[in-house]
């Protein structure tokens, strides 16, 4: 089986400096030759770094573009896919590659540590040996390898900044892809996205900038999907209407997600055409966003593509 590691740094390779942990070229490629290529003798094993090696941290959707060309580009040539990622912005970039490869009928799994593979007593060792076993078995689709786990790639979220176990995942029973008869690659362009959320006696002015400067707005509601009964908060919203600005609802909630219209609280949502975004994870819901706006150009259709699960996301 041959499988491409797409390396594209994070804490997995780094080491110690004056300015604390980064990223350093060789670290996964040396492990590669030292563990991974004696552990699975059976896999035809390539390394393609992505330079410059990034903290996670300072991700863009230029970075997801870079992955998903790669995968595009070498989808013919190899039978699965490994990424290493930092975990900071791992579920955004694994949700991306959900959006970014329609058609894609190859295995990706995306993994990372919480402590480098330069650190005694990591979990990068496990993590990368268990993403190398998770694409030889899973089906198609983008995954996420993490203690253990497989995890559904459009449907993950960090869930704890120390622990080994970092990661959660909503159930699902549909894979974490866009099916299509042909692989397509979609590129994120530049877009102003922004994620509000609300709370108790926020400062409305804040909503108000995003609906009048943002091209598109994800809402983080309360619960099911109540938000402030507040002038300000209804002009804001009729003004993103007026100006055809997509505005995306998700729950503040980790679990159950929304459904607007359940509480009175929360009908001003439905009055001004704001998309139920069920139960999608903020960060699915943000990157999947940035790809409405850059796959399709008219209002009708952006909401469309929101309102339909793309890849098990809701």
């Amino acid at each position: 089986m041959t499988i491409l590691l797409i390396h594209t740094g994070g804490t997995i390779s780094m080491v110690k400096s004056s300015h604390g942990f980064e990223p350093k070229a060789g670290v996964v490629e040396e492990f590669v030759n030292l563990q991974v290529r004696d552990s699975f003798p059976g896999l035809d094993i390539d390394v393609c770094v992505l330079s410059p090696l990034i903290d996670s941290a300072n991700a863009t959707p230029a970075d997801w573009n870079r992955v998903a060309q790669q995968i595009a580009d070498c989808h013919e040539r190899y039978e699965g896919f490994v990424v290493t990622h930092g975990t900071d912005t791992l579920a955004y970039t694994s949700a991306a590659l959900c959006f970014a490869l329609e058609g894609l009928d190859k295995p990706v799994v995306l993994t990372g540590s919480m402590l480098p593979l330069t650190v005694e007593g990591n979990d990068a060792v496990a993590n990368l040996l268990g993403a190398f076993q998770c694409v030889v078995e899973a089906p198609a689709g983008v995954w996420v390898h993490f203690c253990g786990q497989r995890l559904h790639g459009a449907r993950i979220y960090k869930t704890h900044s120390r622990r080994h176990d970092a990661f959660g995942s909503m159930a699902s029973d549909v894979l974490p892809i866009w099916s299509s008869p042909n692989l397509t690659r979609h590129a994120a362009r530049s877009a102003k996205v922004a994620t509000v959320a609300v709370a108790p006696g926020m400062m409305e002015g804040v909503l108000q900038f995003a609906t009048s400067e943002c091209d598109g707005l994800v809402l983080r509601c309360y619960g099911s999907g109540t938000v402030p009964e507040t002038p300000t908060f209804r002009q804001a919203l009729v003004a993103a209407a007026g100006r055809g600005v997509p505005v995306l609802a998700v729950s503040q909630c980790p679990e159950g997600g929304i459904a607007l219209g359940t509480y009175a609280a929360g009908a001003v949502l439905v009055e001004c055409g704001v998309i139920d975004g069920r139960e999608m994870t903020l960060e699915a819901a943000y990157t999947k966003m940035v790809f409405a706006l850059s796959i399709h150009a008219a209002l009708e259709q952006q909401k469309s593509f929101l309102e339909t699960s793309v890849a098990g996301e809701f």
